[in-house]
């Protein structure tokens, strides 16, 4: 056999076994008369010791290998004298007796190490080999775990794991779909699956009563760190079951991944917060709530005393940053430059520090007493040595977006968004629609198929605008982890939904007739969720992109750098699926 024991399992306890190892070559060291071979595969790196007064042929062989040989050695364990604390094979070395090289390699483009010097898209061309470096492996490999967990525990909840078509119909409705032309039909197209949303509503008509798959979803949107053309979900559906009942079985599941990958324990239930509060007080439906600053409302405090900006303003609101009055006007500058940049849109930043002796200086003191700024003070419970940032806006839902964002960039500065500290919470009572000015129309907050809160149903009617959904969100750290709702279940109810989205019975009977077809045949009360794999691998693993914890990612043009995908089709391939190109013109 090419090995009796990988590169990482060798302990002092082995001294004197015969051993055979195969691996890549890491480094070769010459040190006198003898050669040094760090020997690298999956589980770990062992030094190889070739002394050439034992063999000279041997060490010559040795001292002509290169970085990424693939290699097999066999000798003896051997205790080192110079030990590696940092290495778990440290205690010893393999006194190397035979060697054989089972391919050679080219010099790699980049350095295969943990600290490497190639570059994010040089990396990503040879994605291949940096999957060789330990920090990637190790990505992958908690991804591993993970995923054993989940169906360990979804199995002991019941669940059936059930894998669902990958080419369905297109939905208009929601993110665009990347679209599969189908040569046995011209002209006609399948889609890849945003979600298995209808596929796993039908499960649970048919009686599956709870379903779980680990499953590939796609959707054509522009890219960010949390997004990939292709992520996976972990995508759940349950029967008879009512909003608690899932959040309390979820709630376990993440406490379950918590304990059993990362060896935390939570053991009080996660908070709950409301859409509308979340909305209020951080400016985001996924708000991080690691540290403090929660937003308070100054209008009440700071109109009508002359200063334009807040007395035109319809929004004024501000946060507290604990023991940030040392900060300097050069640090405010670069605040103020922040939130003005465009994708915040901000047009300034007022602040006031409360100074030792309880007075407020304010970079608008001449327009607010001493009095008025010590109420604004007291209002957002500020002491002496605070800092108040303060943001207002003509548009409510604007300025909190921009308030947030500065909460967000002090978190950081402050260095309260620590990487393992863990603050989870379920944001729920979304609004069921939201108003889309492309479309003049409104729109599914979640999707069309969310179940509205059942004391708003009337308003459905009246003022569909301001109907809540049962939805809910489960936020980790500012990172929306997962997501999911009460489902429709009754076709009467499903049909007012596609109403006030505008389609035409037609239209919803085109697209969805098979699902309002089923709930005619005794559709059960149903809910599910869906978590982000990617989502939770990256927060476990300290990361700022999911692309880290991908085998082979895309890049942020959606490209495959290391496929060259996507790629024209010659014409025979164009002519068989009955398509023509036209690209615009330059």
């Amino acid at each position: 056999m090419f090995r009796t024991n990988t590169c990482g399992e060798l302990r002092l306890g082995d001294a004197g076994r015969t051993v055979t190892l195969a691996g890549w070559v890491q480094r070769v060291r010459k040190m006198g008369g003898m050669t040094f071979l760090d020997l690298r595969d999956r589980y770990g790196i062992t030094q190889i010791v070739f002394e050439s007064s034992d063999n000279e042929a041997l060490n010559e062989a040795a001292n002509h290998l290169g970085r990424e040989y693939v290699v097999q050695v066999s000798g003896t364990v051997a205790e080192r004298t110079s030990k590696n604390p940092h290495l778990p094979t440290g205690d010893i070395e393999i006194i190397a007796r035979e060697l054989r090289v089972l391919n050679p390699s080219e010099v790699p483009p980049f350095t295969i190490e943990d600290e490497s010097d190639g570059g994010d898209d040089l990396r990503m061309r040879y994605r291949y080999l940096d999957l060789r470096r330990t920090p990637v492996r190790r990505n992958l490999e908690l991804r591993h775990r993970m995923t054993m967990e989940v169906r360990r525990y979804l199995d002991s909840k019941g669940f059936l794991e059930i894998e669902t078509p990958m080419l369905v119909g297109s939905t208009p409705e929601g993110a665009r779909d990347f679209v599969v032309p189908s040569r046995m039909n011209p002209g006609q197209f399948y889609a890849l699956p945003q979600s298995p949303q209808t596929l796993k509503q039908l499960l649970m008509v048919s009686g599956m009563d709870r379903y779980f798959q680990i499953v590939k979803c796609f959707r054509d949107e522009d890219l960010r760190a949390d997004r990939q053309p292709e992520f996976t979900q972990i995508d759940c559906e349950m029967s008879f079951v009512e909003q608690n009942d899932i959040i309390e079985l979820f709630e376990g599941m993440a406490k379950h991944l918590f304990k059993t990958i990362r060896g935390i324990e939570l053991t009080e239930p996660f908070l709950r917060m409301s859409w509308a509060d979340a909305m209020k007080y951080y400016g985001s439906d996924k708000p991080d709530l690691r540290f403090g600053m929660k937003f308070v409302e100054l209008m009440d405090v700071l109109k009508g005393y002359g200063f334009g900006v807040f007395d035109n303003a319809e929004y004024i609101g501000g946060i507290v940053a604990k023991g940030a009055a040392h900060y300097t006007r050069k640090q405010l500058d670069e605040l103020t430059e922040y939130v003005k940049r465009p994708q915040i849109g901000a047009k300034g930043l007022v602040y006031a520090r409360v100074g030792e002796d309880g007075t407020v200086k304010s970079s608008v003191d001449k327009f607010y007493t001493q009095e008025v700024l010590r109420a604004m003070a007291d209002k957002m419970g500020a002491e002496a040595g605070d800092l108040i940032l303060i943001i207002s806006g003509d548009d409510t839902m604007r300025a909190r977006k921009q308030l947030c964002e500065l909460r967000l960039e002090m978190g950081r500065r402050l260095g309260l968004r620590d990487k393992d500290k863990f603050a989870c919470l379920w944001v729920v009572d979304f609004p069921m629609f939201e108003w889309s000015d492309e479309e003049q129309r409104l729109m599914a907050m979640h999707h069309p198929f969310t179940h509205p809160k059942d004391e708003d149903i009337p308003m459905l009617d009246t003022d569909p605008a301001a109907v809540r959904a049962d939805a809910y969100d489960m936020v980790i750290n500012g990172v929306e982890v997962g997501g999911g709702s009460i489902r429709i279940h009754n076709a009467e109810l499903q049909a007012k939904m596609f109403e006030i989205l505008g389609f035409t019975p037609e239209k919803a009977q085109e697209q969805f007739g098979f699902l309002m077809n089923a709930f005619k045949y005794g559709a059960p009360p149903h809910g599910g969720l869906a978590y982000g794999l990617d989502r939770w691998v990256s927060l476990f693993a300290g990361l700022d992109s999911i692309r880290d914890c991908i085998a082979f990612p895309k890049n942020n043009s959606g490209r495959d750098v290391m496929l060259d995908a996507p790629a024209p089709l010659d014409q025979k391939q164009l002519d068989e699926l009955n398509l023509a190109v036209e690209l615009p013109e330059a």
